[in-house]
């Protein structure tokens, strides 16, 4: 089971009861099609909207979130999105992005969509007469060569990659040889590290995935490894997803050293292990803490703005040199092609570098 999926499924049960009547019946009709983590970030979008609501006044006297009633939404005007737009923007505590805006505001369009064009009252009538939000335009944030301008220079390129995985194996070591406790640390996880970090440079898995990955999971002879795929609402069902021949061997050294070195019961099943403080047990690593351990290795290496998703961005520019859009598009599981189109533009750049070095190269 994807305990992710998991997870986000008992706090989305604790929330919805929460949340007015309406936003109840309108997750109802969105469960069959969506996971329970993308319920969750609506049911946060919209937590957070009706705590404004409350906080300037159009609740019509609602104390409580639940019962904001569904007329108070008819009686908002475009000002109050205004408004609500600068709330978030403009707050001093987790100001949000434009990007971060914008799904915000996709998620109340898609709720007063549902309640003016789809549900309807016992007369046949819809539940919201006056729709708001079919006003608002949401203006695109990034597209795709604006995401590969952002990306630039961040990455790891070819070398870059094998480097990377070099220093975590011995680099690491020595720079925190005065270090005995980050000593300590470094060499019980060093081999476990290097296979996460490897996995995700030869196969561009999210951290999720990597997270979800179970023993069982893994097929060293086809070089496969089983997923839960973000945005597949089929728990039953994993896609199947190719590593490259150079995570063969680290694997391998992981999985040979598992259960040893971080003794977990029989009943865990989870691939990547970690034993917490005042455990004995391992137990499943957190997403938490493999994004803290890739961004700690990649400070030293140089590289401090290096993330778990600026891995799989790396391996996936290196792949599309390599192969087509399709191709990277099935390997990474991208629904849509446009998503896929950034390393389009990424390989643009890297593609006129490495023709560059090549004649600086021959004149020489």
């Amino acid at each position: 089971m994807n305990v992710i999926k998991a997870k986000d499924r008992l706090e989305l049960e604790k929330k919805i009861p929460q949340m007015p009547w309406y936003v109840e019946k309108f997750m109802n009709y969105k469960l069959p099609d969506l996971s329970p983590s993308s319920l969750l970030e609506y049911a946060r979008d919209y937590e957070a909207f009706f705590g404004w609501m409350l906080a300037e006044g159009l609740a019509e006297g609602a104390s409580r979130i639940q019962d904001i009633p569904i007329t108070a939404l008819e009686k908002l005007h475009m000002e109050s999105i205004d408004h609500f737009k600068m709330f978030l923007s403009m707050r001093k505590t987790q100001a949000n992005t434009r990007t971060t805006i914008s799904r915000k505001l996709s998620s109340l369009r898609s709720l007063f969509h549902y309640l003016s064009q789809i549900a309807e009252d016992e007369n046949f009538y819809p539940l919201l007469k006056r729709n708001v939000m079919a006003k608002v335009e949401i203006k695109r944030t990034h597209k795709p060569k604006d995401t590969a301008a952002k990306l630039e220079g961040k990455l790891l390129q070819e070398a870059e990659i094998s480097e990377f995985i070099d220093y975590i194996k011995a680099g690491y070591g020595q720079d925190v040889s005065n270090n005995k406790q980050a000593t300590y640390a470094y060499e019980i996880n060093k081999t476990r590290d290097v296979c996460i970090v490897s996995l995700i440079l030869n196969s561009g898995l999210r951290v999720s995935e990597v997270v979800n990955l179970n023993i069982e999971d893994v097929d060293m002879k086809k070089k496969l490894l089983y997923v839960f795929r973000k945005g597949k609402n089929d728990e039953t069902f994993k896609t199947p997803v190719y590593f490259r021949q150079d995570a063969v061997d680290e694997l391998t050294r992981y999985m040979e050293l598992r259960a040893a070195t971080y003794k977990a019961p029989k009943r865990e099943k989870a691939l990547f292990l970690a034993v917490a403080n005042g455990k004995k047990e391992g137990e499943r690593m957190t997403k938490r803490a493999i994004q803290e351990m890739v961004v700690k290795y990649a400070k030293r290496f140089g590289k401090p703005y290096l993330s778990v998703h600026k891995l799989r961005h790396s391996f996936a520019t290196d792949y599309y040199l390599r192969n087509d859009l399709y191709r990277t598009q099935e390997q990474l599981g991208h629904a849509s092609p446009e998503t896929t189109q950034i390393y389009a533009h990424l390989t643009d750049k890297t593609m006129s570098e490495a023709i560059d070095k090549q004649k600086d190269g021959t004149e020489g």
